[in-house]
């Protein structure tokens, strides 16, 4: 009986140490479903690994979040898109404004390495253009404005 104790003791303790280091990984796809990245870099623990011999960090998909700053915007709510940092001063731009996709890109003032401007259009001819400032790659704020003269402000990252 006490054999039969400490072995259901011992399982438990390797099977709790084993959940505490079993862990979960965020592989980029690319549009045809292959890994975009060396299986060598997806086990890394930084959060922007770098491929041996370069010095450019992998893209991170950043959330936005966009809230009504005028009555406008309160119309409308509430936004969510994605932003792809592609960690080199540019990034692409995407959000659902009224059942309409808007798409663009974002790029970093000259000169200063956190401001930024990001333009997006959509098929039915909605433009918006975001001025913004990154507190970290992975975080930043700012202020974007709809050609239907909707402005809100942009929570970027996590």
């Amino acid at each position: 009986m006490l054999h039969a104790i400490k072995r259901s003791m011992l399982v438990s303790a390797f099977a709790f140490a084993g959940a505490g280091l079993s862990g979960c990984y965020v592989v980029p796809v690319n549009p045809d479903g292959t890994a975009a990245v060396p299986v060598a870099v997806i086990a890394a623990p930084t959060p922007a690994p770098v491929v041996a011999g370069s010095t450019a960090p992998y893209p991170a998909m950043l959330q936005a979040r966009l809230y009504p700053a005028n009555e406008i915007a309160t119309r409308t709510g509430m936004l969510s898109g994605t932003v792809t940092n592609m960690m080199t001063g540019k990034g692409r731009f995407q959000l659902d404004y009224a059942g309409e996709m808007l798409v663009g890109e974002a790029t970093r003032a000259p000169g200063d390495e956190r401001a930024g401007l990001a333009n997006a259009y959509g098929q039915r001819g909605t433009f918006m253009s975001c001025n913004y400032r990154m507190t970290t790659p992975w975080q930043g704020t700012g202020i974007c404005e709809l050609s239907t003269g909707a402005v809100y402000q942009v929570h970027i990252g996590a």
